[in-house]
């Protein structure tokens, strides 16, 4: 098995200080669409010039850079246990170079492991496929969106909502409207209806490496995604709060199969900076791309 390590901490760093094209694509047109000279059209040209600067510099797009949250599609009889390994000796080397702030701490003692390692830090998802190459997809996931994730039970006397994708579309609004611009606005939803309390989540943050600018296989999910998208923006939040037409660049749901008992809606909230690549070694070529 070939040593990798040198490849992933090039995807670390393209992943950290260089923004995806259809991000940036999507904060260029909001900044077209605020009002001239507003608050909301200060911040996004503040965000725009960042990510500039991210770029030309190759440093962080910001100062959080986030939980590293890998995707891994490999051969059959591919190790995982070395791989594993070649992630976290990137991670190390990534954190030495300062692509990525040392963001490891221990639950209860708050010590930080100083390199990004720590008890099932970074995550990682393997999948065994049926090609015959290996790809790799990487996201940093920032506390502070984060924190504004949720999680609803439905039917929800709360809510007023039902078992239904009406009564799911409530529980997005409710959310969005909750996160009043924290968690860096204008963010990208993800949602993952069903599930149970673990998958749930995980589907709703796997949206988050959707192209913002692709459609939803399923037809009622695709309008429902377009729907919500235009409905959040309608509420006046905008970039950081300031208010202003921008809440989030994009909705991204999926559905999974449940428990007759429960019916969960989860939601995850990535901020403006939805860093994510994705690293494809092919007959020893190697790419990286957005997603």
């Amino acid at each position: 098995m070939q040593d990798s390590t040198e490849r992933l901490v090039e995807l670390i760093k393209s992943t950290s200080t260089d923004l995806s094209p259809d991000v940036e694509q999507a904060l260029r047109d909001a900044v077209a669409r605020e009002a001239d000279d507003s608050a909301a059209q200060g911040a996004l040209n503040t965000i725009m010039e960042n990510v500039r600067m991210s770029r030309a510099t190759a440093r962080p797009i910001c100062q959080d850079t986030g939980t590293p949250i890998f995707y891994v599609w490999h051969p059959e009889g591919f190790s995982q246990r070395k791989l594993a390994e070649q992630i976290k000796n990137a991670l190390r080397i990534a954190t030495e170079k300062a692509y990525l702030r040392p963001n490891a701490v221990a639950a209860l003692s708050g010590q930080n492991s100083g390199d990004n390692s720590g008890v099932d830090f970074p995550t990682i998802h393997f999948h065994e496929w049926e090609h015959d190459y290996l790809k790799i997809a990487l996201m940093l996931k920032g506390g502070g969106c984060e924190n504004c994730g949720v999680q609803y039970s439905i039917p929800s006397p709360e809510l007023a909502a039902g078992r239904d994708l009406q009564g799911v579309r409530k529980a997005v609004l409710t959310a969005a409207c909750q996160a009043q611009g924290f968690g860096c606005a204008p963010g990208i939803l993800g949602v993952g209806i069903g599930g149970d309390r673990a998958t749930g989540v995980i589907k709703a943050k796997e949206q988050l490496f959707r192209p913002l600018t692709d459609n939803n296989p399923d037809p009622e999910l695709d309008a429902m995604e377009k729907q919500l998208h235009q409905e959040i923006n309608e509420l006046n939040i905008g970039p950081m709060g300031f208010g202003g037409k921008t809440t989030v660049l994009g909705v991204k749901m999926a559905e999974l199969h449940r428990l007759p008992a429960s019916f969960f809606v989860s939601i995850a909230y990535m901020c403006w900076a939805d860093r994510r690549k994705t690293m494809t070694i092919k007959n020893g070529n190697v790419e990286i791309t957005a997603p």
